[in-house]
């Protein structure tokens, strides 16, 4: 799989159905790559001819499928999340519900190949069905989750978010107890860090285990998406702490449409040249 350096993830459209013009307007900003946003409504994963589509739309754009976000939910409708996913409830059916729309998702792999999955363990803290999440579960979930992605070639990136099992410790502690699983990593989430304090501490806590990111700023009070620089993330130390622990991508873009996607994509292509600048990527490498 080519080297990525900047993704988009196809949140940024997860209100309507993906099609090419999406893939096209990613990569006519000079992204490398897309994150496939894996909601029924958006993408559906169980349908062999969208899967064969996206294959085809990658191609002509030239841009390369760098992660699946395994499902969270089962649809967008009508501006509202619709029929909650969470692989740590402790409502049996509900986990086996959630554990087989992220093996479909991971099924993917087998026809378009991908190198890791963006997983939630359990849902967001501010959430109400988040008291019907349990370690015990997530944990059973995990367990069989982690051989059947490695099975297709994919390695999992538990995401920070904002609830107790989710923390950066928690999910080092879960991977480091984990023996028997496949590799395993982290995905930092820049915007859930900076709800949970400060990045920089996130980012150290996290040394050594961080395989993938969702770039995205906050103004500190609620999970806005925004794009860098448009919050209250300071960058510039944020960056170095990537550096530090030996952080070199892909640097995955995971924003909100706001009133108008494009609008928030050419945003988001400005930030990216200021993310190469502060990283130091060399002028011939510069995006246009």
């Amino acid at each position: 799989m080519p080297d990525v350096r900047f993704a988009v993830s196809t949140y940024l459209f997860h209100q309507f159905r993906l099609d090419r013009e999406h893939l096209v307007e990613i990569a006519a900003h000079g992204f490398d790559a897309v994150e496939v946003f894996a909601l029924g409504s958006h993408f559906d994963v169980t349908d062999a001819d969208a899967v064969a589509r996206l294959a085809e739309w990658l191609d002509d754009t030239r841009l390369t499928l760098s992660a699946v976000h395994a499902p969270t939910a089962e649809s967008f409708t009508d501006g509202k999340w619709q029929g909650t996913l969470s692989i740590a409830s402790r409502h049996a059916a509900d986990r086996a519900r959630a554990v087989a729309a992220t093996k479909a998702a991971l099924d993917v792999a087998t026809v378009l190949p991908y190198a890791s999955m963006a997983t939630h363990i359990g849902v967001p803290g501010h959430v109400p069905s988040a008291n019907d999440d349990e370690p015990v579960a997530a944990r059973r979930s995990l367990d069989e989750l982690a051989p059947y992605a490695a099975d297709r070639g994919v390695q999992l990136a538990l995401e920070v978010q904002t609830n107790a099992m989710s923390t950066p410790d928690a999910i080092v502690a879960l991977i480091d107890a984990a023996a028997d699983w496949p590799p395993v990593g982290l995905c930092m989430d820049t915007g859930h860090a900076r709800l949970l304090g400060d990045p920089v501490d996130a980012i150290e806590s996290a040394s050594g285990h961080i395989i993938s990111t969702h770039i995205n700023d906050t103004r500190g009070s609620r999970d806005d998406h925004l794009v860098p620089w448009d919050g209250a993330i300071d960058w510039a130390r944020t960056l170095l702490a990537f550096q530090k622990v030996g952080y070199s991508g892909p640097w995955t873009f995971e924003l909100a449409p706001g009133t108008s996607p494009v609008a928030v994509l050419a945003r988001a292509a400005a930030a990216r040249r200021r993310f190469e600048q502060a990283l130091g990527f060399p002028d011939e490498m510069m995006t246009p």
